[in-house]
């Protein structure tokens, strides 16, 4: 006689999934305070662009840094536990600035900060994508990142308008209080949450000895299986291509096309339109038409978008481009980041997301300057064209790939040695 089916809970009736997603939209929107409150105090008390790009500097050095060893940390401790006490770091980092100005203000504290914060952030981001696989089920996973990136837009597009708001009327220091409260409110909701147990891996219990082992491990099992193999290769391409692109958006319509602060600020307003759309999308389109066409079916529309954003005059024309482009990106990289997810063993999810993530986070910034240094030269109609040309090389390339599967099937054992185990595993809630 088979066993009963058990019926999978909706994710409005999870009781776990729904304080996460609350808070963590809560923490979505203070960092989109702390987006605008920052560079606008850096030039409040310097008066330096320079100064506030030695800032983001640093902030991207301790994040890649940070991505070597991210993953084996996430893989070996109470994940639910790491995130606390990243947000803890977080509150009071972020909380000594507004602290600090209200005695004297002391331009290299916010230095110091965004240097730790970079660490705990990117330690949280790879704890949050873990925490995902371990909250909800395998097949509901997909949903749960389409409502968690719809509402982390959301508040990416009114948060910035809000910060604006309290700067002005308040000060930024008051701005980047309210981020370090965000986190404050994260940290009460993650400790009523419960993630599920997960079994210990080949080799688990130790692996601290030696993190370059560790990270390579993430990179092998990405290696290992044919599709995810394929996805970060022509991932890591897009990356390249598209970190710049927003730069480029910016200096089309203001230098370009002629138009004014205005119509920037409503180009990026169709731009988070754009990925409210996508990312609300999601779920649906992934069910109705599979892993591959939705993913290559996404970059098509990127392509076009950025190449139409290349040969259009008009502004109406520019700004509909801008809002199918952020569409794709929302659709394509939940639809990457939710099969990462459900292709990786638990007990590797760590290990593979820090080693994709670093491997995006080093090529990006390296594109951005190739791409904004052809731009400066030639103008950006050119290089749009080139970038929108590219994106569609990639969906051809794509369709000769495992990346073209309705439904990818995981990846079979990790090759290579297991890692030495000299302790005991922990089950991890």
């Amino acid at each position: 006689m088979s066993a009963p089916h058990t019926a999978v809970r909706p994710l409005w009736h999870d009781r776990n999934f729904a304080v996460f997603w609350a808070v963590q939209t809560m923490s979505a929107l203070g960092d989109a305070f702390a987006l605008v409150a920052l560079p606008l105090l850096v030039l409040q008390a310097t008066g330096s662009v320079a100064q506030m790009g030695l800032l983001t500097g640093i902030a991207g050095a301790g994040a890649v840094f940070t991505g070597l060893f991210a993953g084996v940390i996430v893989d070996r401790v109470d994940r639910r536990r790491l995130m606390i006490w990243c947000d803890v770091a977080r509150a009071v980092l972020y909380g000594a600035i507004p602290v600090c100005w209200a005695i004297e203000p002391q331009v290299w504290l916010l230095y110091v900060v965004m240097a730790f914060a970079s660490v705990f952030s990117m330690l949280f981001q790879v704890g949050y994508v873990t925490a995902v696989a371990n909250l909800v089920d395998r097949e509901q996973i997909v949903e749960a990142n389409s409502r968690l990136q719809t509402t982390d837009a959301i508040a990416y597009v009114l948060g910035p308008v809000l910060a604006g708001v309290v700067a002005a009327s308040f000060g930024s220091t008051v701005a980047i209080a309210v981020d370090a409260a965000s986190f404050a409110v994260s940290v009460a909701g993650l400790a009523f949450i419960r993630l599920r147990s997960r079994a210990a891996g080949p080799g688990e219990g130790t692996g601290w000895r030696d993190v370059r082992t560790s990270f390579l491990t993430g990179l092998r099992f990405l290696w290992s299986s044919p599709v995810l193999r394929a996805v970060t290769i022509l991932l890591t391409v897009i990356t390249f291509l598209s970190l710049g692109l927003t730069d480029v958006f910016i200096y089309r319509v203001r230098n370009e096309l002629g138009h004014g602060e205005s119509a920037v600020g409503y180009m990026l307003g169709f731009a988070g339109a754009g990925t409210i759309l996508g990312a609300a999308l999601t779920a649906r389109l992934r069910r109705r038409w599979g892993f591959g066409a939705c993913w290559l079916s996404s970059y098509v529309v990127c392509g076009i978008g950025v190449a139409l954003m290349g040969v259009t005059g008009g502004l109406a024309v520019f700004d509909g481009a801008v809002l199918a482009y952020s569409v794709g990106m929302a659709l394509a990289g939940i639809c990457s980041m939710s099969l990462r997810q459900q292709l990786t063993p638990d007990h590797l999810l760590g290990r593979v997301t820090s080693a994709f993530w670093t491997l995006h986070s080093a090529l990006g910034p390296i594109g951005a300057a190739v791409l904004t240094a052809l731009v400066a030269h030639f103008g950006a109609r050119g290089p749009l064209l080139v970038v929108g040309g590219i994106f569609l090389v990639i969906v051809a390339i794509g369709l000769f790939s495992p990346i073209r599967q309705r439904e990818p099937r995981p990846a079979e054992a990790l090759p290579g040695p297991p890692e030495p185990r000299t302790g005991t595993s922990t089950d991890v809630r």
